[in-house]
């Protein structure tokens, strides 16, 4: 795959979107932005990319303007000679992209991985974020927590990196059984192997893994933070069948976010906007609806 340049294995039928690219410090960013209206920045995890947004952002571009980009190393982007693929560095990439981008206004969608990039961008560019939304996400360490310490353990270390890379473990196994609702097709899937196709090419989603517990630092810089984007307007939207963000995760962001409002997803698997893209896009709708209502309300009690 060539940077700068949208294969031909990925279909106009299935995502029906300009690809636009952008390169930051070598590296080459492969984003969608599409519609008009207040911008959603939708940002995907591990070992997906923006393409498991396309049927919210199908949904939504007549409302919002929808900007998805893909992180160094998944779907369409290249990196630099010499990236990592760590935490830090996607937040930091993220940050530079906002910049680039020069927008503000912005309403955080963050999933998965997405969650603790996003609100990291949201705390060094706190005028640019305006709402945040969080679906099956945490933004705190894991250390210490027996689950999450064996799974980045034992796929964060050479062997089960070896694994990942290999015999693209991540796609063919994972994408799949974290959809509870549906089955993807053979053309949906063929877009997440065909940003795959090699064991260099599933090197960042290798990596990710290690960093649950290994980017203590950056997680912990994150958690000590967060105090100062708790009073912004949130939406959780909560996939229930997902077993590694279960309800406890859900029930600590909802302490962390006391101006949130939930919504659940009742037997819905990790990836909701793609298991359940039409409840995913209309608990956004929703949600911004009754913001603009409350909004009325104040404005109307408080005449100028």
């Amino acid at each position: 795959m060539a940077a700068g340049e949208r294969p031909e294995w990925v279909g106009d039928e299935l995502f029906p979107f300009e690809s636009r690219f952008m390169e930051i410090d070598g590296n080459v960013v492969h984003y969608v932005d599409e519609g008009s209206g207040p911008i959603l920045l939708m940002l995907h995890g591990n070992p997906v990319w923006s393409f498991v947004y396309r049927e919210v952002i199908a949904a939504l571009r007549d409302q919002f303007r929808c900007i998805a980009l893909d992180f160094p190393g998944f779907g369409l982007s290249t990196a630099a000679p010499g990236y990592r693929y760590l935490a830090q560095d996607h937040a930091e990439l993220l940050v530079s992209f906002l910049d680039r981008l020069d927008v503000a206004e912005l309403t955080l969608v963050g999933h998965n991985w997405g969650g603790p990039f996003g609100l990291y961008a949201a705390q060094q560019r706190p005028d640019k974020f305006e709402r945040l939304i969080l679906t099956n996400t945490w933004a705190w360490p894991l250390n210490g927590d027996l689950s999450s310490e064996v799974f980045s353990r034992g796929m964060g270390n050479p062997v089960g990196r070896a694994l990942v890379k290999r015999f693209n473990l991540l796609v063919d196994h994972f994408i799949p059984a974290a959809h509870k609702r549906r089955k993807l097709s053979e053309a949906e899937m063929a877009h997440y192997r065909e940003a795959t196709p090699t064991p260099e090419r599933r090197h960042a989603g290798a990596v990710l893994p290690g960093e649950l517990v290994g980017a203590r630092e950056f997680f912990t810089n994150l958690a000590d933070q967060l105090g100062a984007l708790e009073k912004l307007p949130t939406l959780i939207v909560w996939a229930d069948t997902d077993p590694i963000f279960t309800d406890r995760y859900r029930k600590r962001l909802e302490a962390t976010f006391p101006n949130a409002t939930t919504t659940v997803l009742h037997g819905v698997g990790h990836f909701l906007q793609s298991d359940a893209p039409d409840e995913f896009s209309e608990a956004i709708e929703t949600w911004w609806a009754e913001l603009a209502s409350e909004a009325s309300t104040v404005s109307s009690e408080n005449p100028s």
